[in-house]
Parts: structure tokens; sequence; C-alpha cells
């Protein structure tokens, strides 16, 4: 038995608009002689490939496929390699997102290069997102797919199919009978929210495409995928179930942690690493305004060094009295915390630190110890550093336990130079 009608015409229309191979387009803005070449993005500590152009794509440069490996089709085929480019890659995704929500009433920003927009009253929807398609592409360098439909799962299926249409680059999938036929052609596997297992949990029973999965009933779907999968059945179906979260939430938890680049065997070294990454915790705290009351800190050793025979993972957590977005206290928490785990006789690979317990700074309730006047003074001391980090570069002013050398550090050996985000790394051009 079916599921019942396929479609349901209402009255909403959602878009959802996304950055074409996004790390790489970025990479292409101020690099113009690598368009129309192959271009791969590494992981940390240049691993592996996490972003792919169409041209390394075709030649069978797979996701994920670590560097090393691939070293010998990067020299063949003039592949040029990046190492990943937060900093630039996060301003583009602030400029796009700030031109997508200047362009209509409500919208919700999904990752960083993929956000959704109520569309619902447009009468040429189609044209307006071809003006702001082509807006971004002006103001940004970056192409822009632009899918729409009446649901949100709908939206992403009309962005997949937009992305093949280069030159228009939006797709408005509205006729039942045009989704009907895509979903037939559509993988289960390249549905949003259905991954490799669960794709192949469903071709072994007989699941094989998106219509195949709308024609099962209400009751066998949430029996095998839950109330979630029910609910993006429903959307394939043209019942909306997913609102816009347009509500900006606080996180209620940061983690900062990193892969070293190079082995860690000392209690300085690894202070130096946590204090930066518990740092840079205090710089994202006051960012969204809040405090942490709670620090945890882990380290993980390299078990594949002879020197360390134990796969040694240690964690330790600080409740602090009172919840605080001051770098010098959360980096003290966390140093103190390290003393208490560290162990000499191991080679590390990781650390990272934590900060949960969150709440809004204007809820932060003192005790009666604390002086008001010397945490207002701290705090002003850390917005100036913020807005000089910010203007300048990250950690152009730090404490001075996070080092200067920082053998530690990430490898990223093809970093790109930061253009739109650092004094020192624009472009100059010479008359």
């Amino acid at each position: 038995m079916g599921g019942g009608s396929l479609f349901h015409t209402k009255a909403s229309m959602i878009a959802l608009a996304d950055c074409n191979n996004f790390y790489v387009s970025c990479e292409r803005v101020f690099n113009p002689q690598i368009c129309n070449k192959p271009v791969v993005v590494l992981s940390n500590n240049d691993g592996c490939v996490i972003a792919r152009s169409n041209e390394a794509k075709a030649l069978g440069i797979q996701m994920g496929a670590p560097a090393f490996k691939h070293k010998h089709i990067f020299d063949k085929y003039g592949v040029q390699v990046f190492s990943t480019n937060f900093a630039l890659y996060g301003d583009f995704s602030s400029r796009v997102m700030s031109i997508l929500a200047e362009s209509v009433p409500r919208i919700e920003i999904y990752s960083i290069d993929e956000a959704f927009m109520d569309y619902s009253g447009l009468p040429e929807p189609v044209e307006y997102a071809k003006n702001i398609r082509r807006r971004i592409k002006q103001w940004t360098g970056l192409p822009v797919s632009i899918g729409i439909a009446e649901t949100k799962t709908l939206a992403k299926v009309a962005n997949g199919i937009a992305k093949k249409e280069k030159k228009i680059g939006v797709f408005h999938l509205n006729c039942p009978y045009d989704i009907q036929g895509y979903l037939k052609k559509l993988p289960v596997s390249k549905l949003w929210g259905v991954g490799r297992r669960y794709a192949r949990k469903l071709e072994l029973y007989g699941i094989r495409t998106a219509y195949e999965l709308t024609q099962r009933s209400d009751s066998w779907i949430q029996k095998h995928m839950s109330i979630i999968g029910l609910k993006m059945v429903k959307e394939l179906r043209g019942i909306p179930c997913f609102e816009l979260e347009t509500t900006w939430q606080r996180k209620k938890s940061i983690c900062t942690a990193r892969t070293f680049g190079e082995e860690v065997h000392h209690f300085s070294q690894l202070s130096q690493a946590l204090s930066t990454y518990a740092a840079m915790c205090g710089a994202k705290l006051r960012k969204q305004g809040s405090c942490a009351g709670i620090i945890t800190i882990f380290i993980l050793t390299n078990p594949f060094k002879h020197q360390c025979r134990v796969n040694y993972k240690g964690i330790r957590t600080i409740h602090l009295e009172t919840p605080t977005n001051d770098s010098l206290e959360i980096v003290s928490a966390s140093i103190t915390a390290l003393r208490s785990i560290y162990r000499s006789d191991c080679i590390y690979k990781k650390a990272g630190v934590i900060v949960s317990g969150i709440v809004p700074r204007s809820q932060v309730q003192l005790s009666f110890f604390d002086d008001i006047i010397d945490i207002e003074k701290r705090h002003r001391l850390m917005l100036a550093v913020d807005t000089v980090n910010e203007s300048f570069g990250r950690m152009k002013i730090h404490l001075a336990i996070n080092g200067f050398e920082r053998k530690w550090k990430l490898k990223q050996e093809r970093l790109s130079p930061c253009y739109t985000t650092r004094m020192d790394e624009l472009i100059r051009v010479s008359t």
C-alpha cells in the first residue's frame, strides 16, 4: 500500500541557496588563473581531500582521499592543492549570508555555504532568485545555485537540479508530474538526511529511489526511519514539516581541538597548545555574548609510536565558581586540569578544550567575593584584544603562555593568503 497522495499543495515556498564548490570557489576569487583547472582543498594537517572542483572530480579524486596517496595524480594533472583557509571561507560566508538576509524577510543559515529562505508570496520566484544569484556573483565572485520548492526537502532536491543548470543556476520544482519524474531518478542515498548506512538498509527492502520511498506507508516509514524520517518523506510528498529555524541559538558547548602538526612530548608544548585553544574558546564566547561555567580538557596519545605503548586519553573537567568568558581565567583552569592528567611517558597527537554550562553574560550570577570593577576592566581588555585580532589576524595579540614558535600548529603548507581579513595580506596592485 502506498503512503497516500504523493503531492499536497501548500502556499508555502522555500528556496535553498548553496554556494557551488564553496572552498574551491573562495580560492578562485583572488586567484583566477586556477579557474577551469583541477583544484582540491585539504583537511587539517593537509591530510585528506575535503573539497574538489568539478575538474578534480572528473579525474576520479574522491572526497576523503588521503593527499599523500594521490600526489602522483596531483603532479601528473597539475592539480592545484590548498590548505583549509577558514578565515577566508568564514568571511566569504558572512558576506553571502548578509546578501541573502537583505533579500528575504526570513532566512535560516543552515551551514557555512547554505541557507534556506522564505519565498512565500513571491509572484516571480525564479526571476527573484536569478537576481539574487547575479548580485552574489557580482559582489563576492562566488557562484551560487538556488532550488525552489514547497518544502525544505524538495528545495534540497531542486538545488541539486539547479547545480546542473550552470548557466541559469536556478530551478523551481513545482509541477507534480515533474516532481514525480525527478524523484523516480533520484537515488535514495542522495536524499537529505539519508546516509550510506540508511541507504543500504532501504535497498534491502527494495527501495532504491526517492519515489519508491514515498510509496511506503507512514507506519512503515516511522518504524524503520523514526519520526524524523517520516517528516522527510512527507516533505517529499509536498507537505511542509520542517519550519525555517530563524531564531539564533547560543551554542550549548564550544570545542576547540586540533591534531598537532608535529609530535608533542613535553608539558610545555601541551600547555602552549591547550592555552591557545582555551583562549580561542574565550573569544568565541565573547563573540556570542556568553559565559561558560564548565571547562573540560582532553589529550590523546599517538599509539603508533613505539615510545608510547599505551593508547592514553586523559580527560579532566573543572567547574568554575562563576561563569566567565575571560580568556585568562579559562586558560588558567585549562592548565590546572592539564597538570592532573599529563603523563611524561606518552607522545601526544591531539588536544582540545571544551567549554559548557553556557549562559548569557547578562545572566551571570556573581558571587559575594567577585570584584565587579576588575571583571569589567578585564572584559574591556578582552574585547580590545578581539578587535585587534579581528582586524590584523588571529593571534596578533596573545598570551605569553601561548608560545611563539608553536611547532605543534596545524600543518598548512599550502595556505593561501587571508585576502579579506588581514591587512598585511591584502592584494597589492602595482601600477
